[in-house]
């Protein structure tokens, strides 16, 4: 078994990962910033870093045999916030892990970087990232392509992940599920984009696979294509009460594609185990039993997280001194 360093750990992906690492007797440590969270309960150890110290992060490392890399600013209005430390955060860091770290390599990156495009995309087919996120996740891409390293290119998540990490309510399958479970109706602009979605918890059993395994290189995962509005429907079909509204207005996401995960499922054996269908279910039982006291926080967005973090002189992210917010402010006072 090998000794397991999960960076982003804590957050809505590295829940289920690392129970599923932990149950298939590899030995995990966890590291971690805690920006979205208030604490860590989980009996697993802990390093609480931040990916930009490099001197914590270089003694985290010694004695690893693969790291598993989910630490990044993720979104597109996230990383919109500030596109210097998004740079750092998304792309740096993986310069320096390549050049800094001799083991395996498991990467999160994401199917965005296809941008818009007709047909079913493989990993073969032209890159087209429309977003400073998907330039970002491509950038980190290419460092790690001579080393022994798997990137995975995500499709859009949902669902629950494991009992403590939080939920998050800017993924369109869930958000659309909160919105006709708490208010009864949901808007849809165009909806005839497409999007390749996975369940959060299949990523667990991609990288569980590429740790068993000794293949490299790049591959898509996702379990199915739909459009937004197809996604709209199958939450009607568990909400039949919900409202639909559709406004034929071209939606400011221009991202519009379908991808093909033959390659991983044929070299890697990938066999996602959860449909849309399932995430819109836990959702939905999420609410209706009350274990979510306000969705409506800013703690279960991403870009409304970090927006506070991002405006004061000294942020937690990097430790960083944002003058030029600073001056912004100053100027328009």
């Amino acid at each position: 078994m090998a000794r397991v360093l999960v960076v982003g750990g804590a957050g809505y992906v590295g829940g289920w990962l690392t129970d599923r690492l932990i149950g298939e007797g590899h030995d995990v440590v966890v590291y971690d910033m805690l920006l979205y969270e208030d604490f860590y309960l989980k009996p697993v150890p802990l390093v609480h870093g931040d990916v930009l110290d490099v001197a914590l992060l270089s003694k985290a490392l010694r004695d690893v045999d693969v790291v598993v890399w989910l630490a990044a600013l993720v979104g597109d209005p996230a990383c919109a916030l500030d596109a210097s430390l998004t740079q750092r955060i998304n792309a740096g860091s993986l310069a320096w892990l390549a050049e800094h770290f001799d083991g395996r390599i498991i990467f999160m990156s994401t199917c965005s970087v296809y941008g818009a495009q007709d047909g079913e995309l493989t990993e073969q087919s032209s890159l087209n990232p429309l977003s400073l996120y998907a330039q970002t996740k491509l950038e980190a891409e290419q460092h790690l392509l001579d080393r022994d390293a798997i990137v995975f290119r995500l499709g859009t998540l949902y669902g629950v992940g494991d009992t403590y990490s939080r939920l998050r309510t800017d993924l369109v399958v869930n958000t659309l599920t909160i919105r006709a479970s708490e208010h009864g109706r949901m808007s849809v602009f165009g909806g005839r984009q497409y999007r390749p979605l996975l369940h959060v918890r299949d990523v667990s059993s991609a990288v569980v696979q590429a740790i068993e395994s000794t293949h490299r290189g790049v591959f898509n995962l996702h379990a199915e294509n739909l459009t937004i509005l197809e996604i709209a429907e199958r939450v009607r079909q568990q909400l039949p009460e919900a409202q639909l509204e559709i406004t034929e207005l071209k939606f400011q996401d221009a991202r519009n594609y379908r991808v093909s995960s033959a390659v991983a499922r044929d070299v890697l054996g990938f066999a996602p185990t959860y449909s849309v269908d399932d995430g819109i279910h836990q959702v939905k039982a999420l609410i209706e039993e009350g274990r979510v006291r306000d969705l409506s926080s800013a703690r279960f967005s991403n870009v409304e997280s970090l927006r506070p973090y991002l405006v004061p002189e000294v942020s937690p992210l990097g430790s960083e001194v944002h003058v030029a917010h600073q001056l912004t402010r100053r100027r328009t006072s």
